[in-house]
């Protein structure tokens, strides 16, 4: 069946643009079609709706399964139930240390420098040190692990399958290595291969998918949201001045910068039966992609909606979903941001911008290049 194309998710205003573009679709058009992405969802009370009812829209979209992003209950139950222990608020306090650690070593690296790319130089090789420390994997995975995600998302930008699977196959061959090496280690790797469910170790398959999840998931957003929050801190210099002064506001300040521009720009589902949403009526077996984004910037939820306020209730902040498939790594993410922001501040007397950002394009957020000056 044909539609009729409401917008176009690859043109250059789109992906150059795309918060303004998010807004404008959330305004004329909440639930808009496209060849490329089929039904977009842009409105927080669409998009909340959806996830509460998993029974209508189904997180089992892809050809592969993903573990447990990728599944319904009561199977996504068994899976999420298995993976919670990895990301506890005692887990996440014992890796603590090791991420301030890493986030003050490279910001050592790149303090009083003329000028720096800090996604190059910081956002990339700190985001997947990060989410190399937590696995248990060594440093020699950090350029691999950093270029092959560049790849995947490049690849998903220009929907090429045969790149998408030359780089499904390139992961498997990075974590069998890995699986390999940590048969008699003690770390989050050598325990997740000794994980069961229904008496049965996970397979090489599931292994893969959980390893690929929590790889792509955390390194591509983490490196986005580091440098929304550099870049928001260069061009508010007085917000940045407030957490020097007080860096208990930190957190408050990094939930309410990315609620403004979210690292994460969408998710999909499937649906089951026909609906409608916004008086679109939607087949069944049609693919939904959530837009994180737009949700977080809805003017009817989150009063002044474009604009920086402190004090703001996040309660229905999306950033980190809601519902079942809430992120299970929230607390971690959230700790490692508040590291990053820390080391930054602690390392500099000012960080201010030395240039033209450029920006990331979809399906990745916020910057290519990110051109900074830190003084120290």
């Amino acid at each position: 069946m044909s539609h009729h194309q409401d917008w176009n998710p690859r043109s250059d205003e789109s992906l150059n643009q795309a918060v303004t573009t998010y807004d404008q679709m959330r305004a004329e058009c909440p639930v808009a079609y496209s060849d490329y992405l089929q039904w977009t969802v842009f409105r927080h009370a669409d998009i909340a709706a959806i996830l509460q009812d998993h029974d209508t829209f189904s997180n089992c979209v892809s050809r592969h399964v993903s573990v447990p992003n990728g599944m319904d209950p009561p199977e996504h139950t068994i899976y999420r139930d298995l993976i919670n222990p990895y990301f506890s608020e005692q887990a996440v306090q014992a890796f603590a240390p090791t991420c301030q650690d890493i986030a003050e070593h490279y910001a050592g690296l790149i303090s009083d420098c003329e000028e720096v790319d800090f996604m190059a130089k910081f956002a990339w090789p700190v985001a997947v040190a990060m989410q190399c420390a937590f696995l248990g994997w060594s440093d020699q995975h950090i350029d691999p692990l950093t270029a092959w995600v560049k790849r995947n998302q490049q690849a998903t930008l220009v929907r090429d399958r045969a790149e998408l699977a030359d780089c499904a196959a390139e992961f498997e061959v990075i974590v069998s290595g890995v699986i390999e090496r940590h048969q008699n280690k003690d770390d989050v790797t050598a325990r997740l291969l000794q994980e069961r469910v229904d008496g049965e170790l996970l397979t090489r398959s599931q292994l893969i998918s959980i390893l690929r999840n929590w790889a792509v998931g955390e390194i591509g957003t983490m490196a986005a949201a580091m440098g929304i929050l550099v870049q928001f801190l260069t061009e508010n210099p007085d917000i940045q001045h407030h957490i020097r002064q007080d860096q208990t506001k930190i957190p408050e300040v990094i939930e309410e910068i990315l609620r403004l521009q979210g690292p994460l720009v969408t998710n999909r589902r499937k649906t089951t039966c026909p609906v409608t949403l916004a008086g679109r009526d939607i087949p069944a077996d049609s693919t939904l992609t959530l837009n994180w984004v737009s949700a977080n910037r809805d003017e009817t939820v989150f009063e002044q909606a474009d604009q920086f306020r402190w004090n703001r209730d996040h309660k229905q902040n999306l950033m980190y979903g809601a519902g079942i498939h809430y992120c299970p790594g929230a607390g971690l993410a959230r700790m490692e941001l508040k590291a990053v922001i820390m080391a930054l501040l602690n390392a500099s007397s000012d960080m201010h911008s030395a240039g033209e950002t450029t920006p990331a394009h979809y399906p990745a957020s916020g910057y290519a290049t990110l051109p900074i000056h830190m003084l120290k």
